[in-house]
């Protein structure tokens, strides 16, 4: 199918207004970029209350669902009762004639109760995710991922994990490039792989360990080209390499060659989509040991071969 161009996120009442910023903002208009027909829409047109009191003014009914390539439900402060079911069978019906439907954070138990999740993987705000599997036995339910892939349906974590979400969403379906000029207009990593932790112990740098490692993160994103083995990581923040591992992952949720190989194929991604470089140069370009481990790496991790993807995001005139 072609990649989504219209977008319809349902705002249920009492819906999250962090929520509806993150999806306003990666599905914005931006110059230069693909251009998204995007709209909130709701039970029906008209003032919808959210989490913070202050009422939202939605154009649309749930007709947008009906015609939008991907559609969106937000989380709403009641999520413990099920959207009405007319609601229910707009998502169904979306899902139905081929519709991308995703979730965030606790709208996933919307599409739960759609019976869209049945049999699948899903994952929602860390802290609601036990109410979930009792409720829904029938989802396999990963408390611990930020965004869950299953195809036609994907699912999200709670707050600030709606970026990786939604940007997951445009790097798939749009391309590497897309995805990434997004994250830069908005400062955001360009890309957080999914079964990357959700709730990490230590976010943000606390003391000078924590900022050398952020230093040496900004610097190895800079020479991927070389070999970057931890011991050298590990050097240049002046730890040993135990202790290097142990700060990396509590600071990103992820062990040091999970991060970069997910680095060098976000990189190897672009640069199939906006360079002429064979896929030889590429490998060379982003640090792989040659273009045999770059494939096995693209395959594993992109379910498609170098050339396969750059076919699928070549941008004719």
């Amino acid at each position: 199918m072609p990649p989504f161009t219209s977008v319809a996120a349902y705002a249920p009442p009492g819906v999250g207004m962090l929520s509806v910023g993150v999806v306003t903002e990666v599905f914005g208009p931006r110059e230069g970029l693909p251009r998204f027909d995007f709209a909130l829409c709701a039970e029906r047109p008209g003032p919808v209350p959210t989490d913070l009191g202050v009422p939202l003014a939605v154009a649309y009914g749930p007709e947008r669902m009906a015609v939008a390539d991907l559609v969106v439900v937000l989380p709403w402060a009641d999520f413990r009762t099920p959207l009405p079911e007319a609601a229910l069978e707009a998502l169904s019906a979306a899902h139905a004639r081929g519709a991308l439907v995703a979730a965030h954070c606790v709208g996933t138990y919307a599409l739960a109760a759609a019976g869209l999740l049945d049999g699948r993987r899903a994952t929602t705000h860390w802290r609601f995710a036990e109410l979930l599997a009792a409720r829904h036995p029938e989802v396999t339910v990963d408390a611990h991922a930020l965004y869950v892939d299953e195809g036609r349906v994907v699912t999200g974590a709670g707050a600030a994990a709606g970026f990786d979400l939604f940007l997951h969403l445009v790097r798939r379906e749009h391309g590497a490039a897309t995805a990434n000029a997004i994250a830069r207009d908005l400062v955001l990593p360009s890309h957080r792989e999914g079964g990357q932790a959700q709730y990490l112990a230590a976010p943000v740098p606390e003391d000078a360990q924590d900022t050398r490692l952020a230093e040496v993160l900004a610097w190895a994103r800079e020479h991927l080209h070389e070999p970057l083995p931890v011991a050298e990581l590990a050097r240049r923040a002046v730890m040993s390499k135990r202790s290097f591992a142990r700060r990396f992952t509590a600071a990103t949720g992820t062990t040091p060659h999970a991060w970069l190989v997910g680095l060098r194929l976000s990189r190897a991604e672009e640069l199939l989509e906006t360079t002429d470089l064979s896929v030889e140069e590429i490998a060379r370009a982003v640090g792989f040991a040659s273009a045999a481990v770059l494939r096995e790496q693209f395959v594993r991790r992109r379910g498609v071969p170098p050339r396969s993807y750059r076919r699928s995001f070549t941008r004719t005139p």
